[in-house]
C-alpha cells in the first residue's frame, strides 16, 4: 500500500520500508512518528480514503543537508558576496502505511479527590473572594474617555485669490 502524505511544505509519496529525508522534525533518533497530512492513499490502480489511512514512521537521525552556494554578483560595480547554507532535515524510515483508525488525543485524567478534601477545600476558597470584594470596593474603576463629537462638515472660505478669479470671470 503506498500514500502520498504532506510534510515541511512538500508532498512524498511512501510505502512501508522507504526512506525519506524531510525538513525538519521534532523527535530524536529512534523515535517513531505519525504523519497526519495525508493527501491520498491506495494499492496499485485502486485508490483508499485517505481520512481512514496512518503513517507511522521512525527518525533515524537528524541531519544537514548538502551545501547550498548563494553567489551574487553585479557586475561592472565589484560586488561580489558568497554565502552557503545547509538546511536541517530529518531521515524517516517508513515503518507502516495502512487502515487504521487514528487515535484522538488523550487527556490527561485528572486524580480523584476524598469526598473529605472536596468539602474542607470549597470553604477555604469562599474567604478568598471576599476579602478581593473588600479590596476591589476600595479602589474605583478607571473611567473610559466619552467619544468625541463628530466636527459639523464645514465648507473651506474662499480665499483671497480664488475669490479675484471669480470677480475676474464675471
Amino acid at each position: 500500500m503506498f500514500a502520498v502524505v504532506r510534510t515541511g511544505g512538500k508532498q512524498y509519496r511512501v510505502a512501508a520500508g522507504d526512506k525519506i529525508a524531510v525538513e525538519k522534525l521534532a523527535g530524536e533518533a529512534g523515535e517513531t512518528i505519525v504523519l497526519d497530512d495525508i493527501l491520498m492513499a491506495g494499492e496499485g490502480a485502486d485508490l483508499a480514503d485517505a481520512a481512514k489511512v496512518t503513517v507511522s514512521a521512525e527518525v533515524i537521525a537528524q541531519a544537514k543537508s548538502e551545501k547550498v552556494t548563494v553567489f551574487k554578483k553585479r557586475r561592472r560595480h565589484n560586488y561580489r558576496r558568497k554565502n552557503g547554507h545547509r538546511q536541517q532535515m530529518t531521515l524517516l524510515r517508513i515503518t507502516a502505511v495502512g487502515e487504521g483508525k487514528k487515535a484522538p488525543a488523550k487527556k490527561a485524567a485528572a486524580p480523584k479527590k476524598d469526598t473529605s478534601e472536596e468539602k474542607a477545600a470549597p470553604a477555604t476558597h469562599k474567604a478568598a473572594p471576599a476579602k478581593e470584594a473588600a479590596g476591589s470596593a476600595k479602589k474605583a474603576p478607571a473611567k473610559k474617555a466619552a467619544p468625541k463629537k463628530e466636527a459639523a462638515a464645514k465648507k473651506p472660505a474662499a480665499t483671497k485669490k480664488s475669490a479675484a478669479k471669480s470677480a475676474d470671470k464675471e
